[in-house]
């Protein structure tokens, strides 16, 4: 079933302005992954308020808003809602200016850099669409305010919360990302969508001492230095043409003091891939390179290497995402549906449909500025001059944004839900 064009743009409309005070509300008043509590809050006031039958603190900060009308599917609709630790720079009237604590006890600032602000609206948004065009269709609408996305836990905690067994097994999983698009656009890609991810945590042991004595040390920094060069030849020298990698070394640590040489430096690598065989050989390489560079530093002490933040490959079932994509051009017409290809980020929405064994489908939604994105398109400055999720310059026009993914979610569910009985 999908809805008639002028369905969604007619309720929209009444409720477009008060969801766009919600958005930039939310957007200044971010939260880390499991202490979503004030967003929670609010999820669950709203979607109560639209006729919802609401459950809070499931995975610890998540919330869960069923509404049964009738005979028909179960459609699990999908919005994270954690933020990062990342200090804003948009200079907006409504950036964020709030800290939290971090997984190492810190204080650090936090923003919405990844756009979960946006997809709590947009659900919420089509909640009440849905709850209003009531009578055109039947089924189960069950939505998922997901926490700790970020953490690539958050999923699985609800899951292993019972959220099947307590709200109902769906018959697809649908869901949305903002990404730097043109806001108005949306990108859908059937089979592999968004890369799994391995995060590494390395710690390599060497002898400290005076910086003024290097001979009486084994020097970590340099060892994890070198390290770091030679991980970058794992890709362009390991993984064959036609497949895709990508290994980041994001965070290296060592030392307190200019002139002492430390005993240990810790790194933390993060790798991508579609493609189980070359996950396998990127990671052994890894393994492998670590533990030599070690040995010819003269570490007396073997590398650590701890495995952590894993998100499993997301893979869009070919017919469902067929089905869906229709759904979204007819509400949005063709011209704005493209394929973005497989995305390098990753994503923990494919642990619902696999838990639930039902089809997954993940679709893009832009909101970059649409004549911005134009320029440095034309100008071939788009990695420059667009920023990207997780940039501290992230932040989505407001519009057409909120208005393309509350209707891009609304005219999926109503693609799966069945028709009403007249």
């Amino acid at each position: 079933m999908t809805t008639e064009p002028s369905t969604v743009p007619a309720r929209l409309g009444e409720i477009r302005d008060d969801l766009a005070d919600l958005y930039r509300d939310l957007h200044a008043h971010p939260e880390l992954s499991y202490a979503e509590r004030r967003t929670a809050a609010e999820v669950a006031r709203r979607a109560g308020a639209a006729g919802y039958e609401v459950a809070t603190g499931v995975g610890r900060t998540g919330v869960v808003a069923v509404l049964r009308n009738g005979e028909g599917p179960t459609v699990l609709l999908r919005a994270d809602m954690d933020a990062l630790p990342v200090e804003e720079k948009t200079g907006l009237p409504y950036a964020s200016t709030a800290t939290g604590t971090a997984a190492d006890g810190t204080e650090t600032p936090v923003m919405h850099a990844c756009g979960h602000d946006m997809h709590t609206v947009c659900l919420l948004g089509a909640l009440d669409v849905l709850a209003a065009a009531a009578d055109s269709w039947s089924g189960t609408v069950l939505a998922v305010f997901q926490p700790a996305e970020e953490l690539a836990t958050g999923a699985a905690a609800m899951v292993d919360d019972g959220l099947f067994e307590r709200f109902g097994t769906p018959d697809v999983t649908l869901g949305q990302h903002v990404a730097p698009l043109p806001a108005g656009w949306v990108g859908c890609h059937a089979g592999p969508a968004f890369a799994a991810t391995d995060s590494l945590r390395v710690r390599m042991f060497g002898r400290g001492g005076h910086g003024s004595r290097p001979e009486t040390t084994v020097d970590p920094v340099v060892m994890a230095a070198s390290t770091v060069m030679r991980l970058q030849t794992v890709v362009s020298r390991e993984v064959a043409a036609g497949d895709a990698a990508v290994v980041t070394v994001g965070s290296l640590r060592a030392g307190t003091k200019e002139n002492i040489i430390p005993d240990e430096a810790e790194l933390q690598i993060n790798v991508r891939s579609f493609d189980t065989r070359v996950r396998e050989r990127v990671l052994e390489a890894i393994t492998r390179i670590v533990k030599a560079e070690a040995a010819a530093s003269g570490a007396e002490r073997e590398p650590e290497i701890t495995p952590f933040n894993a998100f499993p490959l997301l893979y869009n079932d070919e017919a469902a995402m067929a089905r869906t994509e229709a759904a979204l051009r007819a509400e949005l017409g063709d011209a704005a549906v493209v394929d973005p290809g497989p995305v390098s980020g990753s994503e923990d929405f494919g642990r619902f449909g696999t838990a639930a064994t039902a089809p997954t489908c993940y679709w893009l939604f832009g909101g970059a500025d649409p004549e911005a994105f134009r320029t440095a398109f034309e100008a071939g400055t788009l990695d420059r001059d667009v920023p990207s999720n997780h940039s501290p310059y992230f932040a989505p026009v407001v519009e057409p944004t909120l208005s393309t993914g509350v209707r891009a979610l609304t005219a999926a569910a109503l693609a799966w839900l069945g028709p009403k009985d007249r």
